[in-house]
């Protein structure tokens, strides 16, 4: 019997046989091209970070000896670049966190406050327009702008006199810093939190607010009571790039702490100079220092990771 003929005496075309093999080898060979290309992207980014990591383990020895990517032997094997890393370290993971995160959280607080003004106020438009204009315009001024206004403004402040009673409860006065850079990072982070939160209010329910004011709900209630519980998602964005801004911030702490010496230097500090002698940089201290320092960082995007994801998505 033909192979193109059917069993009832009906005819099967060869052509249409053959149809579906094709297509589906055509959607293989796509399948293992984009796969190819998404592990292609996928080890261009983690094969520094690989490299770093495997070299934090490594002695001195061990890291001019072997490939930077190339795991560790038992031979060149060390966990005490970690603790080294550490102890020099835990000092600025303190100072770091007593200004990260007072202000992350005020930044986040005023910005919110901002943008409901701007977005939910009875304001005219023609008033609301140059408000959110100079927010906006402040997000796209550069931090090595503001550097000498920012280090001659702090100096006329009689900042440490004021703060004398603090100091006298045997709180060092270096730490005159860290109160100097939790009001700066909140008045340049303040833009950026109210532009994110402002497009997060405009989609907000207005029948849901307007009747809420119907129900003689002042401006503050309805914040309170309706405003503020919706906003976790929004608060999740801000608060990771804020605290990631904040966290990761060097020009400030150089301008206002200044030295890695001070009580009071933030871990960017001191880890700017960590593993640095005359006989050379010591690599393996400076990747286990710099993971050391980006654990808060992750610690955050693992803690407010499935709002953050919500609040972009919105």
């Amino acid at each position: 019997m033909s192979d193109e003929t059917r069993t009832d005496g009906g005819a099967v075309s060869a052509a249409g046989s053959d149809q579906p093999a094709g297509l589906l080898a055509e959607i293989d060979a796509y399948r293992v091209a984009l796969y190819l290309g998404l592990l292609t992207i996928l080890a261009f980014f983690l094969i520094p970070i690989e490299s770093g990591l495997v070299t934090s383990f490594k002695t001195s020895t061990g890291v001019s000896g072997t490939l930077p990517f190339a795991p560790p032997t038992p031979e060149v094997f060390t966990l005490a670049k970690w603790q080294t890393a550490f102890d020099a370290l835990a000092r600025g993971l303190v100072n770091s966190a007593l200004y990260a995160v007072p202000a992350t959280v005020i930044s986040a607080l005023l910005g919110s406050f901002a943008a409901y003004g701007i977005t939910q106020s009875n304001w005219k438009p023609k008033y609301k327009a140059p408000i959110l204009a100079l927010f906006v315009a402040g997000i796209f001024i550069p931090y090595q702008a503001v550097l000498v206004p920012l280090s001659q403004f702090w100096s006329m402040i009689p900042l440490q006199e004021a703060l004398g009673f603090v100091w006298a409860l045997g709180i060092s006065s270096d730490y005159t810093g860290v109160v100097e850079l939790i009001v700066t990072h909140v008045a340049y982070g303040l833009p950026i939190c109210t532009v994110l939160f402002r497009s997060y209010y405009k989609n907000m329910s207005e029948e849901m607010i307007e009747a809420a004011r119907l129900d003689g709900a002042s401006i503050r209630r309805v914040y309170r009571r309706i405003v503020l519980p919706l906003s976790g998602p929004m608060f999740a964005v801000v608060l990771i790039y804020q605290f990631t801004q904040i966290w990761n911030d060097l020009l400030f702490t150089l301008v206002l702490v200044q030295t890695e010496s001070s009580t009071a230097a933030p871990i960017v500090l001191i880890l700017a100079g960590l593993g640095q002698s005359l006989e050379g940089q010591d690599f393996a201290l400076r990747m286990a220092g710099a993971f050391i320092a980006a654990l808060p960082t992750l610690a955050v995007y693992i803690m407010f990771g499935e709002e953050f994801a919500e609040g972009v998505a919105t």
